[in-house]
């Protein structure tokens, strides 16, 4: 399984917990991947975990006290029952995180090693971790 982490800069806190994605199906068969097929591969899977997610909201579940209480703790308590019904379409999703690279809003770093060109071939293995680093635009520059 890919390692994935997306930081910001200027922030300790990692932009969300890190994840696990399996490696493409190409780089399973032993051949090549470039950047740009990598951020499609890791974008479609968060794709498909969100759908997964936001499916489960829609069942109601009996909570524990921990859960309760770790929900007050948050700052809120939900026990499902939602109808939420975002659409998302993964081209555009994939569409819009390869315009973000383009235009420098975020960086990856593969094993230690920046990806700089989305044609790029990634020195990917089934076990490599993926750092994901959102830029700070400043203001006034």
């Amino acid at each position: 399984m890919l390692s994935i982490s997306a930081q910001a800069i200027g922030r300790r806190k990692p932009i969300c917990d890190d994840f696990a994605v399996p490696p493409p199906a190409a780089v399973t068969a032993g051949g090549p991947v470039t950047l740009r097929e990598l951020i499609g591969h890791v974008v479609r899977a968060e794709v498909d975990a969100f759908k997964t997610r936001q499916a489960g909201r829609r069942l109601v579940n009996a909570l524990t006290a921990k859960q309760i209480d770790e929900g007050l703790a948050a700052g809120k308590v939900s026990a499902g029952g939602s109808e939420l019904d975002q659409k998302v379409d993964p081209d555009q999703a994939v569409a819009t995180a390869l315009e973000a690279f383009a235009d420098g809003l975020f960086l990856v770093v593969v094993d230690d090693a920046e990806v700089k060109d989305l044609a790029a071939v990634v020195p990917l293995t089934a076990d490599s971790k993926l750092t994901f680093v959102r830029l700070t635009l400043l203001a006034g520059g």
